[in-house]
């Protein structure tokens, strides 16, 4: 499929560089009927059903990106991917002064050895330290990794530390953040349960090429960085509860429907489950697990716009993305959102 079909036009000022305050003041397109409704993320509770299962991600994101030396050359990293408990690949900048075998030290008491390296300036990273006593380093010396978009200037805000964190966010992995759960706080999520929905969690640790436009012309040849997913036993029994009784699941993000899709047999039911996973989305996909869909507006030409495209249908999203353009709706990870019914359904 032709990757220029999920191309847009977004203006600069469109593009979020700060989250709504409080979260759930975000705002929402509804495309969860017939039409469009113009509403905000406080509206989420009436417009689920008492019965539905809300699912959502609870990956944290950690301090991924650091600046560090090699010798007397200056050398910033990005984590992307966990490999080990002491092994992680990274972007590195400038990548051309790095060669497997030399060390490179994080803010004096912190180092790692380049094991490896690949193309496109990546390179493996083999630290001299692992689990939780690595994971204290680098929030001593790691910074929060927002994504290339968010530009401001002075670069990283006092308050991203948290601001890009999620309400759910437990367990360390990720290197950005699952957006969608952005928009939840303790009171809208009291509001959600006393609708009479249910909640479950699941874990996807979010990938920094997950946000990335495509850079191939076709959909065939893009190929999908492989994330570290679960699914629990708890949760997928939840799952099967709320189908036996007629509920819906609705996913809170793109990163939890990916991680219930991956799992997911072909009859539509959800076993407990981990494992990598790579599933790429695109229309034409035969959705077995998620009903409903919560999710920001993604980058033009992004896997994550043709999974949207995949779940409600491309000319309805393209349309949806038009009126939230001209009606001033934010875009991207600190931005608005929207809720989507599947086409299918």
């Amino acid at each position: 499929m032709r990757v220029d079909l999920f191309d847009y036009h977004l203006p600069e000022e469109r593009v979020a560089r700060f989250p709504a305050r409080p979260r759930d003041s975000a705002r929402l397109l509804d495309l969860s009927g017939s039409g469009l409704a113009d509403r905000t993320v406080a509206d989420l509770p009436d417009l689920l059903r008492p019965g539905d299962l809300l699912v959502a991600n609870d990956t944290r994101v950690i301090p991924a990106r650091l600046e560090g030396r090699r010798g007397e050359a200056r050398v910033e990293v990005t984590l992307h991917k966990r490999d080990g408990d002491r092994v992680w690949r990274a972007f590195a900048r400038p990548a051309k002064k790095l060669r497997p075998g030399d060390r490179v030290t994080f803010g004096g008491d912190l180092a790692a050895e380049v094991s490896a390296k690949g193309e496109a300036g990546e390179v493996e990273l083999t630290f001299d330290r692992g689990g939780p006593a690595l994971m204290a380093a680098l929030e001593a010396h790691g910074r929060m990794p927002l994504p290339p978009y968010i530009k401001r200037r002075g670069g990283e805000a006092e308050h991203d530390a948290s601001d890009y964190q999620t309400v759910f966010a437990a367990r360390d992995g990720a290197v950005a953040a699952p957006t969608a759960g952005l928009h939840f706080t303790p009171d809208l999520l009291a509001r959600i349960e006393g609708r009479g929905v249910r909640r479950a969690l699941v874990t996807l640790h979010v990938g920094a090429g997950t946000f990335l436009p495509v850079k191939v012309e076709d959909t065939d040849d893009h190929v999908m960085h492989s994330e570290w997913g679960e699914v629990s036993a708890q949760t997928a029994a939840a799952i099967a509860e709320i189908r036996a009784a007629g509920g819906r699941i609705v996913a809170a993000g793109t990163t939890s429907l990916r991680v219930l899709e991956a799992a997911a047999r072909g009859d539509g039911s959800v076993p407990a489950w981990s494992g990598e996973t790579d599933l790429f989305i695109t229309p034409g996909y035969r959705f077995k697990a998620v009903d409903m869909l919560l999710t920001n507006f993604h980058l033009p030409r992004s896997t994550l716009l043709m999974l949207v495209s995949a779940f409600a249908g491309r000319e309805r999203v393209l349309a949806a993305y038009d009126h939230a353009i001209s009606a001033g709706y934010r875009f991207f990870s600190y931005g608005d959102a929207c809720l989507l019914a599947r086409e299918d359904a």
